[in-house]
C-alpha cells in the first residue's frame, strides 16, 4: 500500500492523493516471463497506477477527516530540524513488550513518542491492515480509545469485499493460490515538529514495497518512498495516535537494480522479518 501526494480532505483524519509509480527495473520473470526495460508496456502501467489509486482512495477515505500534516501540537519541538548526528543511535533500548504482536509501552519521552510513530507507521501501511481480523487488532493497540470505533469503521467500509477483489484479494485480504499480496513499510528516520507532555506530532520518513508476487500477478511488486504523519496523545501510559496523514516522497534518484523474480520477492517477504524500532 502506497501512499501518494497529500491533498486535504474534510473531518478528522487526514488525506492522501495519488500516487506516482515506477516499475522495477531489468529482467528476471517480473512478472511471468519477458524483460522489462524502464518503459513497460502502456497497459501494465496503467494496471498498476490503477491499483495503488484503488489503495490511495480507500485510505483516503478511511482517514476521511483530517486537519492538515503541517499543524503541530504541543510546543514546538527543538529536534525539529534535525542536525547531522540525529540519525545517530541514542543508546535507547527498543521497548521489550508488545500487544497483539505491536510494540507497546513507549517512553513518556520525545524519543518514546519517536519511536511509538515509526512503530506505528509500519503496521498501517501494511499487508495486516487489509486483512478483518488483523486490522481490528491493529486499531486497537495504535489509536487512542476513543478514536477506534469511527476508524475500524471507516476502514471496514473502505476495505470491503468488492474493492479488495479488485486487488485480487479475498473477503480475508488473502491472495489467490500461488500469489502473495506483499505491502511492508521500511522507516528512514523521523522528525519531531511538535512535542509537550500530553501530545506530539511526528514525521516518519519511510520506503516501502507493495504488490502480488506470483506468477499470475498483474501488479508486480515495486517500491515507494513516502512520508506518514502521526499525531500522538499520551493516553493509558503509552503514546497513541490521535490520526495520521501521508504524502508523496522524498524520494532519491532511482537506482538501477535488476528485478528479483516473483519466488524470490515472495520468499524474501516472508523468510525476513521485521524490526522493534527506537531512536
Amino acid at each position: 500500500m502506497s501512499p501518494g501526494d497529500e491533498h486535504e480532505t474534510s473531518g478528522g483524519y487526514g488525506g492522501t492523493g495519488q500516487t506516482r509509480t515506477r516499475l522495477p527495473q531489468g529482467g528476471g520473470d517480473v512478472y511471468g516471463g519477458a524483460r522489462r526495460g524502464g518503459r513497460s508496456s502502456s497497459r501494465s502501467l496503467v494496471t498498476v497506477v490503477g491499483v495503488v489509486v484503488l489503495l490511495i482512495a480507500a485510505i483516503a477515505f478511511a482517514n476521511r477527516g483530517g486537519g492538515d500534516s503541517s499543524s503541530t501540537d504541543g510546543n514546538t519541538a527543538s529536534g525539529s530540524k534535525p542536525d547531522a548526528a540525529s540519525t545517530a543511535a541514542s543508546g535507547t533500548k527498543p521497548v521489550e513488550s508488545k500487544t497483539s504482536g505491536i510494540p507497546a509501552g513507549f517512553a513518556h519521552t520525545q524519543q518514546g513518542a519517536e519511536s511509538a510513530a515509526t512503530n506505528y507507521a509500519t503496521v498501517l501501511v501494511s499487508a495486516d491492515i487489509l486483512k478483518p481480523a488483523r486490522r481490528s487488532e491493529i486499531v486497537q493497540q495504535v489509536f487512542a480509545a476513543d478514536k477506534q470505533v469511527s476508524l475500524e469503521n471507516s476502514l471496514d467500509h473502505a476495505y470491503s469485499k468488492d474493492f479488495l477483489g479488485k486487488l485480487g484479494l479475498d473477503a480475508n485480504g488473502n491472495a489467490t493460490a500461488g500469489n502473495t499480496y506483499i505491502s511492508r513499510t521500511v522507516p528512514i528516520g523521523t522528525k519531531v515538529t511538535g512535542y509537550s507532555d500530553t501530545a506530539a506530532t511526528v514525521e516518519v520518513w519511510c520506503t516501502g514495497l507493495y504488490g502480488t508476487a506470483g506468477t499470475t500477478s498483474t501488479n508486480p511488486v515495486t517500491s515507494d518512498w513516502f512520508t506518514l504523519t502521526l499525531r500522538l496523545r499520551w493516553s493509558d501510559n503509552d503514546w497513541k495516535a490521535d490520526s495520521f496523514s501521508q504524502k508523496d516522497g522524498p524520494a532519491p534518484v532511482p537506482g538501477d537494480n535488476k528485478a528479483s523474480t516473483a519466488d524470490d520477492m515472495a520468499k524474501a517477504v516472508q523468510e525476513y522479518g521485521g524490526f522493534t524500532y527506537a531512536r
